[in-house]
């Protein structure tokens, strides 16, 4: 879509939402009682109200990415992949801080079931729009089974078993038991099915048609490969993925450059979210990611409240795909005191003597809290940790600001350069031009991706840059992990080269000895970090480990039913600074939180709802 048609689409949303026949949602999950409705013949009567109620089934997904809170806005916080920082309290279910009353469960589970609900009403009552030509109302349809399988994709990967609807029902008519998984999976193969029968859904939008960014029939191949994946159906998984390799989409050659507004119309994303910088239309992965030198209208810069976690990004191989190893580098590193290693990261020209004030008090400062200062280099310290991000795979730095990289800001009108140091020292408008972070008391990684760089946004609390949600370079990965599974290992190289070769530099698999792909098993890790390092901050990595069952062990630890003491956790486990010291870590309180709780106000509410275990 063009972005004028999502302005409209969101607009359209007022009306769709208090005077159509769409649900007015409180709390529980299909309260439909609405306080002011245009009578339901009336609405499909007009092909400007149908169409708004349309659009409305649209806006459902925008808005997970939009609003005040950024508890939930991008799920890779819920994996090793960063953290959400600690003024808002990270993800609850995950630190072992919840039951069954969290509001966290109750709004996914209402956010999903409004979807359900907007999209069973598209598919069931938009034929009764005589005034919408019928090639249009097909496609609408097609384009609405699709989003309501996307709807009940995540809440069957949430909940591993919900009430199917698939008719709008009204408030007090929603006691349906929940459905087994493999009954909710069945069903979004059928609506994903449908959608790709329909003939007047195309495989694809050129870049340049208006209707660019709208469901096609790519979208749902996507999905129903995902499912196919979920129930281990390699060859039928392949299949749809292969299909996609064959409608014309393409990796787009700049990686950085492709998650920038300029950019996002491009024939390598399949389906995204898409945003505009008017009040209200933007994205909030702008003020998630983005630090206080992003530019912002009111002046004060963006929240960085999604903190890159070490254990992910030190992840990262070099080019040529040798493991980074700190214990290489610094022999001894992970058995010192994360504190004592903070002596690594540290500025050059610390110093009791030094001429100016600022670097004395930050060597004092440093000293107290317990820098092993007999290994600090006054003149070389910034040179030796800058190059151990040197000669890594090129999408670590696309990604993530890393210490001594800089980044464009746009906090002052000539967006200088901004470096990343420790200890902090600098202004926004002086040298030596410190990149500034609302955690200016802790050293983290930081956010590159989905950041606007000087005065690229007129406003980076509501960015106007898009969120991929299915690429091409997802397909293709997905693909090489369908093929793998099969033993079909030497092919699936090929599909996750094609992805390493679109970036300078980086070794293809089977290239050294450090590629060489030695089986199965070993290719299957090799795509599962394909994935990570790919996709990560698009929001993509949890709903992958928990289909692989390692999303605790990367998220919490691999000894985390060993250990009482929560610091003693061995996977990424909780807000961490660059060099391990934590903010807060996590804790382990049992499996069952693998799936959300069924919210104890539906289950109050509906009888027939069953709680998942352990809840």
């Amino acid at each position: 879509m063009e972005k004028k048609i999502i302005n409209n689409m969101c607009r359209s949303l007022i009306l769709a939402a208090s005077s159509i026949a769409l649900t007015a949602c409180n709390a529980d999950f299909l309260d439909t009682q609405p306080s002011d409705r245009v009578g339901t013949d009336l609405v499909w009567s007009t092909y400007n109200m149908a169409d708004a109620v349309v659009n409305g089934a649209y806006e459902r997904f925008y808005w997970e990415q939009q609003g005040e809170c950024p508890d939930w806005q991008n799920f890779d916080a819920a994996t090793d992949v960063c953290d959400l920082d600690a003024n808002w309290g990270g993800y609850d279910w995950a630190r072992g801080r919840c039951n069954a009353g969290y509001w966290g469960f109750n709004d996914w589970w209402k956010r999903l079931y409004e979807e359900i609900y907007r999209t069973s009403n598209v598919i069931n009552n938009l034929d009764r729009c005589e005034a919408m030509a019928a090639s249009e109302r097909a496609r609408d349809i097609a384009e609405c089974k699709f989003l309501r399988a996307w709807a009940y994709y995540r809440a069957n990967v949430l909940w591993r078993g919900v009430p199917i609807y698939t008719e709008p029902v009204e408030y007090g008519e929603d006691t349906k038991p929940r459905n087994t998984a493999d009954e909710v999976w069945q069903q979004i193969i059928k609506d994903c099915s449908e959608a790709i029968n329909e003939p007047s859904l195309p495989n694809k939008y050129a870049t340049s048609d208006k209707n660019y960014g709208r469901v096609t029939k790519a979208c749902a191949y996507y999905l129903r490969g995902q499912v196919y994946m979920w129930l281990k159906d390699w060859d039928k998984a392949a299949a749809d993925f292969t299909a996609i390799t064959t409608m014309g989409f393409q990796l787009f050659p700049d990686y950085k450059n492709m998650f920038k507004a300029a950019n996002e119309r491009n024939d390598e994303y399949i389906f995204q979210y898409q945003y505009t910088d008017e009040e209200g239309m933007g994205s909030l992965l702008g003020r998630t990611h983005g630090n206080r030198n992003t530019y912002t209208a009111d002046g004060f810069g963006c929240w960085n409240n999604l903190i890159p976690n070490p254990y992910f990004v030190d992840s990262y191989e070099y080019a040529d795909g040798k493991p980074f190893n700190m214990d290489e580098v610094f022999p001894g590193y992970s058995k010192m005191d994360p504190k004592a290693r903070s002596v690594y990261f540290l500025r050059d020209g610390l110093d009791p003597n030094a001429a100016s004030d600022k670097l004395k008090a930050g060597y004092q400062q440093m000293v107290t809290y317990g820098a092993d200062m007999s290994q600090y280099d006054k003149d070389g310290n910034e040179a030796r940790i800058l190059a151990i991000y040197q000669n890594r795979d090129p999408r670590m730095l696309m990604n993530f600001i890393t210490p001594y990289s800089t980044y464009k800001g746009g906090s002052t009108a000539d967006c200088w350069d901004y470096t990343l140091r420790w200890p902090y020292i600098g202004s926004d408008n002086a040298a030596p031009y410190d990149l500034r972070t609302d955690t200016n008391d802790r050293f983290y990684y930081l956010w590159r991706k989905f950041v606007p760089e000087g005065r690229e946004t007129k406003n980076g609390l509501n960015s106007d840059i898009d969120t991929p949600i299915f690429r091409y370079a997802g397909a293709l990965i997905s693909l090489a992990e369908a093929l793998n599974e099969q033993g079909k290992t030497d092919e699936a190289v090929k599909y996750i080269n094609m992805v390493r070769a679109r970036i300078p530099g980086l070794a293809l698999l089977n290239s050294n000895e450090y590629t060489k792909v030695t089986g199965q098993d070993n290719m299957r890790e090799r795509i599962r970090n394909e994935y990570g390092w790919e996709l990560c901050g698009e929001g993509q990595l949890y709903w992958k480990q928990l289909r692989w069952d390692t999303w605790l062990d990367r998220k919490l630890g691999t000894n985390r039913a060993l250990v009482s003491d929560p610091s003693q956790l061995n996977g990424a486990n909780g807000m961490t600074e660059i060099w391990g010291t934590k903010r807060y870590t996590n804790n382990y309180i049992g499996e069952h939180v693998k799936l959300f709780a069924v919210p104890q106000g539906e289950l109050e509410r509906n009888p027939n709802l069953t709680q998942n275990p352990g809840w």
